[in-house]
């Protein structure tokens, strides 16, 4: 299931981020596109992290990361849902969830790292 999740995840980010180089390209200001741009970029960047924690999760059982797993999906969902929505022209303030998500993308990896120093 995790590395389901991991590869949707992936698909996604190559879908959005073909619309925004295609699709929204000609509708959005230099601005809206560098959100979009940054969003897409993390979005990359933590579904390869996550596949990578699912992969561990998978070779050794005992190095239960799940919880890194969770608070990096709801990163991705704060972080670069708000940046995306943002570049689509919705409200400015919807910035407010983005530290969020950044946040816990962090914590993620923090809980990852505390984990691995565990079994070490």
């Amino acid at each position: 299931m995790w590395i389901t999740i991991s590869a949707v995840n992936l698909a996604l980010a190559v879908m959005v981020g073909a619309f925004g180089a295609h699709g929204l390209k000609a509708r959005a200001s230099e601005i809206q596109l560098g959100w979009w741009q940054t969003a897409t970029d993390y979005f990359f960047y933590h579904a390869l992290g996550m596949l990578l924690i699912a992969l561990l999760m998978h070779m050794k059982p005992q190095f239960n990361i799940k919880r890194s797993f969770i608070l990096m999906q709801l990163g991705i969902i704060l972080f670069c849902g708000s940046l995306y929505v943002m570049a689509l022209g919705l409200p400015r303030g919807l910035g407010a969830i983005t530290p969020i998500g950044g946040a816990l993308m962090i914590s993620a990896w923090l809980d990852l790292a505390w984990k691995a120093r565990k079994i070490a």
